[in-house]
């Protein structure tokens, strides 16, 4: 994330007039026996003018200062506004402990543009006390050389995941298959800017600003992002034949992040080769043909909710960053994302897909409150609550992908498929009648005797001879039947 740049004059000045305003207005507005709720209210109003000032118009073009002043004016705006949230009693605690230093808390955005990333908020959660049984149980097992990898696996999968980054920062290389202790050095950025990617790797690597730490030193930030860009370029230098898509990044940096430069090449070369592999083909149609997979899960679940889904025809547009970022790239707390990734990791390549749809369906209450339009459900669907019970949900991808295997869903995907290309011909053919005579074709008229009495029986040769061999057998009934009973009936 940014560093707070100064664009307002010196802090010490800025805040001792805040001090000083509120102070004048507090003695204007009472006589000195201020009661709680307004002292309260006051130090709000000092707390969000700080704050206002010093982080308005990030970036934007404007010189960045040098890093002792940032450090320097950084900390004592932290340090004055943790002081007079103390003061006020029973004030919202807006800021978090964090490495010996006071770091504000990142507020969501709630008008953020889908394809813009989000901020993420790096909250420190004490452990409760399943978490920490978790924990020692995780270390335990990495003192045992004889851990299996399904030990892992059930580690990651299960309830609270790998606890914390220290622990992920081990077990993550264990996951997939890589000896921290043998790993490539990495080369300098110079080495690799020749490559044609180069400009949109960089690109894509400075809207990142967001995802990393808040209050990170200005020069350990853009060493952060020159080792994002190498390592995203080492990948797709050995590996010619992928090629690199917009998010990309977002899964990178969350390796980079947890496991360092060096692990985390070796950590996205294998995902890039097995779990991401569909995602940097050179088109987009594996990653759509997946994402089909969300509908027949949703119909074997709720019907009425995927009927509803199709008749907006909303598409599965909205999950695609889902997919394609594991989901980094539009969640807010960095503790759901990287919880999530413990389960991917240890999961079939599929289970996003599982996941998204069980979002899905647990929202379903809220897609029903909205028009059945695709604007109003894709505006409500490309925004994750903030509050989503992943725990929950993760349990629900789990069941769904038990009760419903891919292979089973992807009869269900080709049906899908040969269903819209007939719809598709119609379509072509009826517009072509339209353009040659002026007027909308005539409708298909059933002639035949099953057409009419069973109009939704498939039609085709076979069905035919059938149906007239059986026509024939039945006359032939008929006839014998009157020509040797009836005559007995009327003699008697």
């Amino acid at each position: 994330m940014e560093r707070v740049e100064l664009l307002n004059g010196p802090v010490e000045k800025r805040n001792r007039r805040a001090f000083e305003e509120d102070h004048s207005s507090s003695n204007s507005s009472s006589s000195g026996d201020e009661s709680h709720e307004e002292q309260a209210a006051s130090q709000r109003s000092v707390t969000a003018a700080v704050v206002a000032e010093t982080t308005s118009d990030r970036g934007g073009g404007a010189a960045r200062p040098e890093k002792c002043d940032i450090e320097c004016a950084t900390e004592e705006t932290m340090s004055l506004i943790a002081t007079q949230q103390a003061v006020a009693e029973g004030s919202t605690n807006e800021f978090e402990q964090a490495n010996g230093k006071n770091v504000a808390l990142v507020q969501p955005n709630n008008h953020r543009r889908s394809d813009e990333p989000t901020e993420l908020s790096f909250e420190k959660f004490p452990e409760n006390h399943e978490e920490k049984l978790k924990r020692i149980k995780i270390e335990n097992a990495l003192d045992d050389p004889k851990t299996t990898l399904e030990t892992w696996k059930q580690f990651a999968k299960s309830e609270y995941g790998l606890i914390n980054d220290d622990l992920r920062r081990k077990v993550w290389p264990l996951l997939v298959g890589v000896d921290p202790q043998q790993v490539d050095p990495a080369p300098s950025l110079e080495e690799l800017n020749s490559h044609p990617e180069y400009n949109q790797v960089v690109l894509d690597v400075n809207r990142s600003l967001k995802r990393f730490p808040p209050g990170i030193p200005y020069e350990q930030r853009v060493a952060l992002q020159d080792q994002l860009t190498v390592l995203i370029l080492r990948v797709i230098i050995k590996y010619p034949h992928l090629k690199y898509y917009q998010g990309y990044h977002d899964v990178a940096i969350t390796f980079l992040l947890v496991v360092g430069e060096e692990v985390a090449f070796h950590v996205m070369e294998i995902l890039s080769t097995n779990h991401l592999v569909e995602c940097m083909q050179e088109t987009m149609e594996p990653t759509q043909r997946r994402l089909m997979f969300i509908y027949p899960l949703i119909r074997r679940e709720n019907s009425a909710l995927c009927s509803y889904l199709e008749r907006s025809t909303v598409g599965t547009l909205f999950a695609l960053p889902w997919y394609l970022t594991w989901f980094g790239h539009s969640l807010n707390s960095y503790r759901s994302v990287v919880r999530l990734y413990d389960y991917f990791l240890a999961s079939d390549f599929l289970l996003p897909i599982y996941v998204t749809s069980a979002i899905v369906i647990y929202r379903q209450n809220e897609i029903f409150q909205e028009d059945c339009d695709m604007a109003s459900l894709h505006c409500l669907l490309s925004q994750l609550p903030e509050d989503l019970p992943f725990e929950y949900l993760l349990k629900c991808a789990e069941t769904l992908y038990r009760k419903y295997p891919p292979r089973v869903i992807e009869k269900d995907v080709e049906t899908m498929i040969a269903n819209e290309k007939k719809q598709r011909i119609a379509e072509e053919q009826e517009r072509e009648y339209r353009r040659r005579y002026g007027k909308k074709p005539p409708p298909t008229v059933t002639t035949s005797l099953i057409g009419r009495f069973l109009p939704h029986l498939p039609v085709s040769r076979r069905s035919m001879v059938f149906t007239t061999a059986f026509s024939i057998l039945v006359g032939f009934c008929a006839y014998y039947y009157r020509a040797h009973y009836m005559p007995l009936t009327g003699i008697r």
